[in-house]
């Protein structure tokens, strides 16, 4: 006894397997131990005085004149949802009035059965199926943390959800719904698809831990073992195997306390390396149709950019604004291609406000955070072969501005930043300004009636689009600096130039470079490439000249 050594992790444990559960065997032993009040109390031994004999306590034999082994200690190999009834279900079944259901029905034949054959393996070991009202009860009555929690609507709701029975749910859940999104969701749809609703089989490994001859009552019954499984072939087990790491001990209640000790072992038996093989076959063969049919849903047709074309998505966000002088503040920004060689879809949205923020104050600054999406496609075509025409990048531009009581917007800031031309993520922040009107009677206006100087086209933060000179003067624009807005990029480039894998394209810094040498950076690693072979093959003419020919001595005249 001293020296036993008991499992006390009493967790549940979660394993997978692709093979049907139907072949799981468990081995369970149970042993009794003795009365846990010998063990609370044990006199010490006196001098002089004989020390008590353990015969003692003993369990006394029974009216019969013997007690059986199996009360003592008892082990079986028990099945997945294998039924073995208990001595209350036997007691209670025997009797015609007590059954109600088709089930409580079979189950009184089956006991019958066993009663005239006296072939019934168990005793004190019984199972509770998926089918039994105990499964049901110990779902929907599980125990709060404390006594006096009251339910919440939340678990009030989920104890009305069945995850279990997967053989209810009829062919329903094998077959592929082409609306994966339903976006006019019915009531009753939304009822029954809140939830994630795995479907759950539950079975249980109970004792009867009842004195000898008092066996079938429902305050002996203790659970040794649950058992659940979904339709994904996870199996989780509550407390697990025992394995190497000692039995499991359970201590009864009431005057008369017996201490118990089981063990649960997994003895499913093994595959052969013969159906191992077949079964290998079998996956192979059923994932390479699976595979097969996804391919038929997606399609051969795989949608490619044009020879020498780029196709540009960013998805982006404007993360935050700070620094800036009023509160309330909210973002309009838009991107502008250039006029040339760039192009988007005709039902493409190139810009966008965001939600008026109010500001918190973070350390010296008022932040607003806004965290508002945005994403576009652009198309880049170069057609200009000539090696001065430098293609241009999209430039996203953005206007800070502010919402007083009146609902009335003053201008906080322009800024403007080109989209960065490397695909992946980019953290950009963009610093802004405003024009600035010298006088008091200036501010008074902006601070009371909401008007400040405007630009009348936001391209002019940058040069415009559509300038045509040769140099931009903004001389007597007066500016005053002010935030800063922080932008979050996640750009995409698809082109077929990503295809090649030549030595000059690996050397490639910028993606323009890489769409069929059209620009004047492609133009210069063309020239340095066929400088090298040039100078690899005069080295190579040079080490085969004869070294008379090679060396200064070799031609001076005697």
């Amino acid at each position: 006894m001293a020296d036993t050594v008991w499992n006390t992790d009493t967790g549940e444990a979660v394993y997978r397997s692709r093979d049907p559960v139907r072949n799981l065997r468990l081995r369970v032993h149970l042993q009794r131990i003795t009365s846990s009040n010998f063990l609370h109390y044990q006199p010490a031994a006196q001098d002089g005085k004989d020390l008590i004999d353990l015969a003692t306590f003993r369990p006394h034999a029974t009216a019969s004149g013997h007690r059986p082994d199996e009360d003592e200690e008892e082990e079986l190999v028990i099945g997945w949802q294998e039924k073995l009834f208990s001595q209350f279900e036997v007691d209670l079944y025997q009797n015609e009035a007590a059954c109600q259901s088709p089930l409580d029905q079979q189950y009184r034949q089956d006991i019958l059965k066993l009663e005239d054959s006296g072939r019934r393996k168990n005793r004190r070991i019984f199972t509770y199926t998926d089918c039994d009202r105990f499964t049901n009860l110990e779902e929907h009555c599980r125990k709060m943390t404390t006594a006096r929690e009251v339910p919440s609507f939340l678990v009030e709701r989920m104890a009305h959800v069945r995850r279990r029975r997967q053989d209810r749910r009829g062919m329903e859940g094998g077959i592929l719904k082409s609306r994966i999104v339903n976006w006019e969701p019915s009531e009753d749809f939304i009822k029954s698809h809140h939830v994630i609703n795995t479907p759950l089989q539950t079975m249980y490994i109970m004792a009867d831990l009842g004195p000898c001859g008092k066996l079938g009552y429902k305050n002996y019954e203790h659970v040794l073992c649950t058992l659940k499984v979904d339709s994904n072939g996870v199996i989780t087990v509550k407390p697990d195997f025992t394995g190497l790491k000692g039995p499991y001990r359970i201590e009864t209640e009431g005057e008369k306390q017996e201490l118990w000790k089981y063990t649960i072992d997994n003895v499913s038996s093994l595959a052969q390396p013969e159906e191992e093989e077949r079964e290998q076959r079998v996956f192979k063969d059923l994932y390479g149709r699976h595979k097969e049919y996804l391919s038929s849903l997606v399609g051969t047709d795989f949608e490619m950019t044009d020879p020498g074309a780029l196709r540009l998505f960013v998805n982006g966000e404007v993360v935050s604004a700070k620094g800036y002088e009023y509160d309330n503040l909210y973002v309009h920004f838009f991107v502008e291609l250039p006029t040339t060689n760039w192009s988007s879809p005709a039902a493409q949205q190139l810009s966008g406000i965001t939600q008026t923020c109010a500001t918190k104050s973070l350390g010296m600054d008022k932040v607003a955070y806004f965290s508002y999406p945005f994403s576009f496609e652009a198309s880049f075509l170069h057609e200009d072969e000539s090696a001065e025409a430098l293609p241009k990048w999209p430039v996203l531009y953005c206007e800070v501005l502010s919402l007083d009581f009146w609902q009335r917007y003053r201008v906080e800031g322009y800024g403007a930043v080109v989209l960065p031309a490397t695909p992946g993520s980019h953290t950009l922040t963009v610093s802004t300004w405003r024009p600035l009107e010298l006088g008091t009677v200036a501010e008074l206006r902006r601070f009371f009636i909401g008007g400040s100087l405007e630009l009348e086209d936001l391209s002019y933060v940058r040069v415009p689009g559509t300038f045509k000179g040769e140099r931009l003067s903004r001389f007597g624009l007066r500016t005053e600096t002010t935030g800063s807005v922080t932008f979050r990029l996640h750009c995409l480039q698809q082109s077929r130039a990503f295809m090649e894998s030549s030595a000059l394209q690996r050397r490639m810094r910028s993606v323009l470079d890489r769409l069929g040498g059209f620009s004047q950076q492609s133009s210069i690693h063309n020239v340095l490439e066929a400088f090298r072979r040039a100078r690899r093959r005069m080295q190579e003419a040079r080490e085969s000249l004869p070294q008379d020919l090679g060396s200064p001595s070799g031609t001076m005249v005697s």
